[in-house]
């Protein structure tokens, strides 16, 4: 993992969160890119773009959060991008080669019923890239235990392990398979392949309606550091992630939570 990318919003805890991603990117010896994204505007009345205008303070707001972390020597580049909120954030893990996006719950929600506010959830619903989903005033810690929970183990893309294999590499994690049965169930679904096999360290099969209602009940038995599941159309969150901002009710957890891209 030699590349880490975070998106910056208006959050209060957007210092809380930078620290985070600069403590878990040191442990990789990773670049650390920090980014703002804002969209072209006309001023009322008038056809004087102020874009410029946008793009200064944005940098004044990046270089002020970033001056008020523990660097620890981290190499860290700051970026002000201007477009489509999505789009410009793939350009630019494509051009910085990006292996891990690290997004806070709540960038702009102030609602307290809320997990994943309109720029997060977009961010992981649309996103290819893989995620980290640092819960709010989250302090790092090495992630010893990880649960991945999956209702499907069948593995066609190159790859797509690569974020869990480097974590658990380099923390030395142990890694519970829960494999959920859900009411949509494959023969082949459990088939896990050599790849996966090799990372898990302990495999446990159960059910529940959703993969994330079959995880609940193992939660607190196993008391992992870090839950690692697979973003898909018909994934994880299935229809709850159709919109972009996903509730509490839906989907909490108090740990970091990794997001795949899909396996398939």
């Amino acid at each position: 993992m030699k590349n880490i990318l975070v998106p910056v919003g208006s959050s209060k805890n957007a210092v809380s969160h930078l620290q985070y991603a600069v403590d878990f990117a040191k442990a990789f010896d990773a670049r650390l890119f920090i980014v703002q994204v804002y969209n072209v505007y006309t001023k009322a009345g008038t056809m004087i773009k102020i874009d410029h205008i946008l793009e200064k303070e944005s940098m004044s707001f990046l270089q002020d959060k970033v001056a008020q972390l523990d660097t620890k020597g981290l190499e860290i580049i700051t970026r002000v991008l201007k477009g489509n909120l999505i789009d410009t954030l793939e350009l630019a893990s494509k051009s910085a080669d990006i292996d891990l996006i690290l997004v806070e719950p709540r960038t702009n929600s102030i609602k307290d019923e809320v997990f994943l506010g309109k720029t997060s959830g977009k961010i992981i619903k649309q996103m290819s890239v893989p995620t980290l989903i640092v819960p709010e005033g989250y302090i790092f810690k090495e992630p010893k235990s990880i649960m991945m929970a999956v209702k499907s183990a069948l593995i066609k893309k190159e790859n797509v392990l690569a974020p869990l294999h480097n974590i658990k590499n380099k923390f030395r994690s142990k890694v519970n398979l829960l494999l959920v049965k859900t009411p949509h169930h494959k023969d082949d679904d459990f088939d896990v392949n050599e790849e996966l096999s090799s990372m898990a360290d302990e495999t446990t099969k159960t059910d529940g309606g959703t993969t994330f209602q079959g995880m609940l009940k193992y939660l607190k038995p196993n008391n992992p550091d870090m839950i690692c599941v697979v973003r898909r159309k018909r994934g994880f969150f299935t229809k709850k992630w159709e919109k972009n901002t996903i509730l509490k009710k839906d989907f909490y957890v108090k740990i970091p939570v990794l997001v795949l891209s899909g396996l398939k």
